[in-house]
């Protein structure tokens, strides 16, 4: 599966902005006597139908994972019909209390999170108090994405409905905020800033979409069609679970591999160069395939297709354009230079199927003290905490493994990340940033593995072992003295308690 979309091309043509709400009003638009008031007042219509969410949660520090800090930030949220407000799913992990406001200003309603999707970076919240909802409209939605040369961004900020404009850059195949799994994305041009806070961007009165992130003068936004496919799918009680590709591709440029792969014409498709380790006899696909055509949309030699609404993406997009995990896809494909059609089976996203997880939401980060050791769970949590730059910030050594897949020998990594000065550990106090390999002798998967090894020292010796290519290769800990050296540690340092161990988790291989 490639992760980087890099060759997503902007669109050339673009349509002219839609005229203005009037417009839509002789098109047939029927507007509510409320909104209709609040235009008679000069009121932006948007107010009745954009509110703002306060969330507070904690905010784990994986450096010091016994720390629980409690962070609080507003968003906003979009009024949808059944008195639920739509927004993203940022920020709403580890929430300890979720609060909406209307109009900007004044009063605030306790909420509730009712469902959310961290893959599809979508949530649903709703309040309990009548009293919110009086006033409120829907508002209205658009569920095509028009190429158009601007848009209107709109946010609260200091209680008045903010109302900008963006210019349109070009539609693009990505990886979700909190997902690797694709999904078409508007890139906006602007220079307002502050912007990634689920803000509505609007054409001629209607959502288009929702901002999700924002850098440098680049807003990305998921357009109002992808929302909507979800929220259905939820309203019907169907698995809205969003798939992804599995294999790997790469573009078909190079004249001498097509002849040998027996590619008849001009260059075009995808040509497989990995599949899962995991592929059984069953998997649809096989290594140097050549992949023409997915689920009736030609592919190019570039990796893309011709979408009729975002033009040419990257067939990545297909994945979730109108398909969940568990899906078949149809494709054409040439193997050993004879054409075939399959059906190819679209897995689920899951965070397990990454080496190290991309995120653990809902759950405190998992920990171990033993004489001034804190042994960890290697994740891209912890990486992140080097900054949003992390893959280049972090250590190598450990940032080279969030590139890796799982195996059966090899699930999952716990590293000793620092060692809390005590008379236990002198000479041991610059250790840090080292992948566990064993300990006692025991192969070191989980934290959990450490726990069960402490328990079998060797001749009243710990011997913690790290994987090669560390300057340190081990190093020898007292364990008559271990308990009471991890007692004076936790309380020298304030740690409530020695460890929080939560069972291994299944690892799912991907190629």
């Amino acid at each position: 599966m490639i992760r980087s979309f890099i060759n997503a091309r902007p669109i050339r043509s673009a349509a002219g902005v839609l005229a203005t709400l009037g417009v839509l009003l002789l098109a047939g638009l029927t507007l509510s006597p409320t909104v209709m008031a609040a235009e008679g007042n000069g009121r932006n219509p948007m107010e009745l139908s954009v509110v703002t969410l306060e969330i507070t949660a904690k905010e784990y520090d994986y450096f010091q994972p016994w720390n629980k800090p409690t962070r609080s930030i507003r968003k906003h949220a979009l009024v949808n019909a059944g008195r639920e407000l739509v927004t993203t799913a940022q920020n709403l992990a580890d929430r300890t209390l979720v609060r909406a406001q209307k109009g900007g200003r004044g009063r605030w309603f306790n909420a509730e999170v009712k469902w959310l999707d961290y893959h599809a970076n979508l949530a649903v919240v709703t309040v309990a108090d009548e009293g919110f909802w009086t006033g409120l409209q829907p508002a209205p939605v658009s569920e095509v994405m028009p190429r158009l040369a601007e848009y209107e961004i709109i946010r609260w900020r200091d209680g008045n409905l903010e109302t900008r404009r963006a210019d349109f850059s070009k539609f693009t195949v990505g990886d979700g905020a909190l997902s690797f799994a694709p999904r078409i994305q508007l890139e906006l041009n602007t220079e307002i800033s502050g912007l990634g806070w689920a803000e509505p961007v609007t054409a001629g009165g209607k959502v288009l979409g929702i901002s999700v992130s924002k850098g440098g003068n680049v807003c990305l936004v998921a357009p109002w069609a992808f929302i909507q496919r979800i929220l259905e799918a939820r309203r019907q009680g169907k698995d809205s679970a969003l798939g992804y590709f599995d294999f790997v591709w790469q573009q078909s440029l190079n004249p001498a591999t097509l002849q040998h792969l027996k590619l008849e014409g001009d260059p075009r498709g995808a040509v497989l160069i990995d599949v899962p380790k995991t592929a059984g006899t069953d998997y649809a696909l096989k290594k140097h395939d050549i992949i023409l055509e997915v689920d009736g949309f030609a592919v190019d030699s570039d990796g893309d297709i011709e979408d009729p609404e975002f033009g040419h993406v990257m067939m990545e997009g297909l994945a979730t354009r109108r398909h969940f995990a568990g899906d078949r896809i149809p494709m054409k494909i040439l193997r050993d230079g004879k054409p075939l059609e399959i059906q190819y089976l679209l897995p689920q996203a899951k965070y397990s199927v990454d080496l190290l997880p991309m995120h653990s939401f809902d759950e405190e980060p998992e920990y171990l003290v033993a004489g001034g050791f804190l042994f960890q769970p290697l994740t891209q949590s912890y990486l992140r905490g080097w900054g949003d730059d992390w893959r280049r910030r972090a250590p190598f050594r450990l940032s080279y493994y969030a590139g890796e897949s799982p195996t059966p020998e090899r699930p999952a990594l716990v590293i000793l990340t620092q060692v809390l000065p005590d008379p236990i550990n002198i000479g041991y106090q610059d250790i840090r940033s080292l992948v566990v390999e064993k300990i006692n002798g025991r192969v070191v998967r989980f934290l959990a593995d450490v726990e069960e090894a402490l328990k079998a020292p060797k001749d009243g010796v710990h011997v913690v072992e790290f994987f090669r290519g560390d300057n340190l290769q081990r190093v020898l800990l007292d364990a008559t003295q271990l308990e009471a050296a991890t007692s004076r540690v936790l309380k020298r340092y304030g740690i409530p308690a020695a460890s929080v161990i939560r069972p291994p988790r299944a690892a799912a291989a991907k190629s």
